[in-house]
């Protein structure tokens, strides 16, 4: 795989959807770039996606949904990867607020979005969208401080931002279709690479913040950068995650053989 790649969008459930894409990491393998759709009372997209892929993704939304009935736009963070077709889809979705938290706003702002748009929700608090309540949790491991995780107690999907990521070797559908060491091996790579702060982590917080995430009892795990981890996943990743302040930092390849790899690809 040579190029960002945008793939058909994937159904989750009855009321949620995936577009899903995929990223070349030279000399690392690849790395999924989700974005999300909840097709409720009133709908919710959830990042969005890769400015390399905008002609794919903006068709992939069109196909899900007329944007212009989008009510929410829940931005996890403010990193290229979450907000590479933002302003397009303010455009398309003129109904649609924002959100994210005061220090996401102050990002954006910089970024030129209109912050009249901007409906600020913090962790621990929830978010009415009609027919339910989405709930704002602060994810165990990032790489940008505003970024805010989300739950779904409808769906029972928890929508974890770059937690749980993993750098794979080639695209899959279904986490349950990774080998088990693979994937371990891909997640701790990708949280000592996106969360290289873990090496100096508070144990017992850390702990904690892992034990939050249990408790509220997941059917799903949609990761920005997993493919979609069903129940029989979720108490696995967890205990891999608990495990990432523990993992030797992950280490490329040095410049010489990164580029003798790129003059091959």
């Amino acid at each position: 795989m040579q190029a960002p790649e945008m793939m058909d969008a994937t159904q989750i459930d009855d009321r949620t959807f995936c577009l899903n894409s995929w990223l070349p990491v030279p000399g690392f393998g690849v790395l999924a770039v989700n974005s999300y759709l909840i097709k409720g009372e009133q709908p919710v997209l959830v990042d969005t996606g890769l400015a390399g892929l905008r002609e794919g993704f903006m068709r992939e939304l069109h196909k899900l949904i007329d944007p212009a009935n989008l009510r929410w736009i829940w931005l996890t963070h403010a990193d290229a990867d979450h907000t590479g077709n933002l302003v397009e889809v303010l455009k398309a979705a003129p109904n649609a607020r924002l959100v994210t938290t005061y220090l996401g706003m102050g990002k954006l702002g910089m970024m030129g979005v209109p912050l009249h748009r901007v409906y600020l929700v913090n962790p621990g608090q929830q978010l009415d969208v009609g027919d339910r309540y989405l709930l704002a949790v602060a994810p165990p491991t990032f790489d940008a401080p505003e970024t805010t995780a989300m739950f779904d107690p409808v769906g029972r999907n928890l929508f974890s931002a770059d937690s749980f990521g993993a750098l794979l070797p080639e695209p899959v559908k279904q986490a349950r279709d990774i080998p088990e060491d693979t994937l371990r091996q891909g997640m701790l790579a990708w949280a000592t690479v996106d969360a290289p702060w873990l090496k100096m982590v508070d144990l017992a917080g850390y702990a904690a913040g892992i034990r939050r995430l249990r408790e509220l009892d997941a059917n799903r795990i949609l990761s920005s950068h997993l493919p979609l981890a069903d129940a029989t996943l979720v108490e696995p990743l967890l205990e891999i995650l608990a495990s990432a302040p523990d993992a030797p930092p992950f280490v490329g390849p040095d410049q010489a053989a990164l580029e003798q790899m790129m003059a091959a690809a």
